[in-house]
């Protein structure tokens, strides 16, 4: 058995709906510009420009009801509900009918961007980890397991801060569905149990404040609340 020079950091985990037991996350990829109303409000043709892929650190995960601290050299922090699938299993070239065999279920979770970072970072052509992977930026509720979720393909997703909606929009309107997702994915990289996937957002997304509530949903897999401090 290895001997550790230092204590390892606890493993990232989510609690799962109605179980004692908890999802244990491997990594984490994002959809970026997958709803064609967010893909236009960014300046982009969602005819043109295919849905591309990007990785959070699952250290960044944070529990639905927790506070976070308003993240530093930012001054415009902005908001992104999102979908998010959870696989139970893994491979390379999965085939695009059987990739929902591999999902475990389902949560809704935020995809928090320094916006000014990863403005600066696309001009430069640089990564976008400065302006996406910073520290408590993905916050995610429970999972739902397929068993009491099924597969989501419509419903209702939002947003709201203090109460006022600042996103609305459908699953039915993502440019590329779960199972393509997935199937995609796996040609680039090989996917494994824990996975999580953030499958886009809707239009609306817009700057967070300090002292803003934020409370998401998606219609039949559940809810989010953030507190920024």
């Amino acid at each position: 058995m290895a001997s550790y020079v230092f204590q390892p950091q606890p493993h990232p985990h989510l609690p799962i709906v109605g179980s004692d037991a908890v999802f244990p996350v491997h990594r984490i990829y994002c959809v970026g510009r997958n709803f064609a109303d967010h893909a236009v409000e960014m300046g982009h043709d969602p005819n043109k420009e295919p849905p591309f892929f990007f990785q959070k650190n699952p250290d960044t995960l944070v529990r639905s009801g927790s506070t976070i601290s308003y993240p530093k050299l930012t001054k415009d922090l902005h908001h992104e509900v999102e979908l998010v699938v959870a696989l139970k299993e893994g491979g390379e070239d999965i085939p695009v009918e059987r990739a929902l065999d591999h999902v475990f279920g389902y949560g809704v979770g935020l995809d928090l961007t320094r916006r000014d970072l990863q403005g600066e970072a696309k001009k430069l052509g640089r990564p976008w980890e400065t302006g996406k992977a910073f520290e408590e930026s993905a916050p995610c509720s429970a999972l739902l397991p397929v068993a009491t979720a099924g597969h989501p393909g419509i419903g209702r997703i939002f947003l709201k801060i203090n109460d006022r909606m600042k996103q609305e929009g459908n699953l039915n309107q993502m440019i590329w569905k779960v199972p393509e997702m997935i199937a995609t994915l796996s040609t680039l990289f090989r996917l494994a149990p824990g996975d999580l996937i953030f499958a886009g957002t809707p239009a609306g997304v817009g700057p967070v404040h300090k002292g803003d509530v934020l409370e998401g949903g998606v219609e039949g897999v559940g809810e989010i609340r953030l507190t920024v401090d």
